[in-house]
């Protein structure tokens, strides 16, 4: 009985320590407790993310007006007995929490707009740097917001992702990919220099020839080694001038296959050209499938054409698509058009299933933004998103398709009103070996994405994330050595699979830039 009550003393004791601890941040250095925000409503909105499937609440929100305000509430952290955990939150379109932090802080870089008097988006050409011009984005800035910033100046970013309403820091924390990434590699590929603030609360600024180690961490990084608070992206001349912004255009160009074989092999001719250092290459290439159990989304077709490509569906229950971009502007138009025609010539693709379109350069870009505000009104943006990102080796993709699209994905027939399974391939020469980035170790492997809406709720998202875990499973299973993007593990075992040679990299450079290891901890990497 004694020893009953002298533990149960014990244990109160040691409750009330912990949980001074751990409130102990709410009452932070005078300049920093203004921009601690607990109103209930922020809380909530910081307490989930676009996948609306894992939810963690914060004790705090804090609102940055600038980069030493960072630096101050990561320092303060440190200063701490038992640090806080720092999520940092751009647009929050992780999916499995990585943007979340339970009983932490987290720090809301968007605001930064409202407190910095002045662009963040700084374009300019001074002849020094490789490219010649550049633009110093803020880490907080919208992809958009550096497209409309940069064409006024006759200027674009190298590379994109599908998405642009996503913020340059956050892309850069994972690697910033689309269909022109075998052509100029992802975004991390595409940058000269970094502010950064890091896990112990100091500003650096680095690139590949300064303070390289920290730069080489933080791109691809998943935010485990600092926050990156502004970024140096090379330039090139738009492929339009600043007094015609509508003048270019994209081709574009769908094919149709019910074979996969001939399907990737199209693909990989398509980005061979681009080895070459071919003018005639692709600008942009993904496939995508066209499946029986989602709905349809057949806008690019002419509606008499519409009838028959959904009977070809029903008949192969898989069809794949191949689409290859090209811009051009009038005087390039007619030779872009051949070049395209030339590239294409001998695909086995389905014949009469070829399909083409121009739009304008920018409608392009934003494609996946003008179909977000068409479906918003339905809700479906607004629903849960199981979704899964892997990279796939050359070498296995057949036996994935197999196993995974025409075994799993038919197998389970999980309908819904919305959806979209990517599959493209990429260059591995393209990435750089020295970031925190990680690839499967083939010259050429497939970004494979499964972008699936919950529409009916939380049991739907469910059957798609039991999917999801099979295909990991077959994976497994199968001996392909796949690489998840956008990545969210479980268990301790599982990331150093991940990361495979670059582990110990990755746990040293954590140690030596986030010692108390404060920063992301949604990614459950060493929490």
């Amino acid at each position: 009985m004694v020893l009953s009550k002298v533990m149960t003393v014990l244990w109160l004791l040691t409750t009330v320590v912990t949980r001074a601890q751990s409130y102990s941040y709410l009452r932070p250095p005078k300049d920093l407790a203004s921009k601690f925000s607990r109103d209930p409503k922020t809380i909530s909105l910081a307490s989930s993310d676009f996948g609306q499937l894992v939810h963690k609440t914060p004790k705090a929100v804090f609102e940055p007006c600038s980069v030493d305000d960072i630096s101050a509430l990561i320092s303060f952290s440190n200063s701490l007995p038992t640090p806080f955990t720092i999520a940092t939150r751009g647009q929050a379109h992780s999916v499995s929490g990585q943007a979340l932090t339970r009983d932490g802080v987290v720090l809301n870089m968007t605001h930064l707009n409202y407190g910095f008097y002045g662009s963040r988006i700084v374009v300019a050409c001074d002849g020094k740097s490789a490219w010649g011009c550049y633009a110093d984005v803020g880490g907080e800035q919208l992809w958009i917001d550096v497209l409309n910033a940069t064409l006024k100046h006759g200027l674009s970013p190298l590379a994109w992702t599908d998405y642009l309403y996503l913020t340059v820091g956050g892309t850069l924390s994972n690697a910033g990919i689309n269909g022109g990434a075998f052509r100029l590699g992802p975004q991390i590929s595409n940058v000269l220099e970094l502010h950064v603030v890091t896990g112990k609360g100091e500003f650096v600024t680095c690139s590949p020839d300064k303070n390289s180690e920290i730069f080489y961490a933080v791109l691809g990084g998943l935010g485990q080694f600092g926050v990156i608070t502004r970024a140096r992206i090379p330039l090139r001349p738009a492929p339009t001038n600043a007094s015609c912004l509508n003048c270019l255009q994209s081709r574009r160009v769908h094919l149709l296959y019910s074979d996969f074989t001939a399907f990737t092999r199209d693909q990989e001719y398509i980005i061979s050209f681009n080895e070459r250092n071919d003018n005639s290459a692709a600008d942009f290439l993904e496939g995508h499938l066209l499946l029986t159990q989602l709905a349809l989304e057949l806008s690019f077709y002419p509606t008499a054409d519409k009838p028959r490509i959904t009977s070809l569906v029903t008949k192969h229950g898989i069809i794949y698509v191949l689409q290859l971009v090209k811009y051009f502007d009038k005087n390039s138009e007619a030779r872009v058009k051949q070049d395209i025609e030339n590239l294409i010539k001998g695909f086995n693709y389905i014949p009469t299933f070829k399909f083409a379109q121009d739009e304008v350069y920018v409608d392009f870009l934003q494609r996946v933004h003008t179909a977000e505000l068409f479906i918003d009104p339905l809700g479906l943006w607004n629903v849960p998103h199981p979704w899964l990102n892997v990279f796939v080796p050359k070498s296995r993709i057949v036996e994935f398709n197999e196993g995974v699209f025409r075994g799993i994905v038919v197998e389970q027939n999980v309908t819904s009103q919305a959806g979209l399974y990517l599959v493209y391939p990429m260059n591995r020469n393209k990435w750089d070996d020295r970031m925190s980035a990680v690839t499967p170790d083939e010259d050429i492997f497939y970004s494979v994405n499964f972008f699936n809406f919950a529409t009916s709720g939380f049991k739907l998202a469910k059957k798609f994330q039991v999917q999801n875990q099979l295909t990991l499973q077959f994976c497994k299973d199968a001996g392909i050595e796949i690489k998840e993007y956008l990545p969210s593990k479980k268990t301790h075992q599982e990331w150093v699979e991940h990361f495979g040679p670059k582990w110990k990299l990755f746990e040293d450079r954590k140690a030596e830039f986030d010692p108390n290891r404060i920063l992301s901890p949604g990614q459950r990497i060493f929490q």
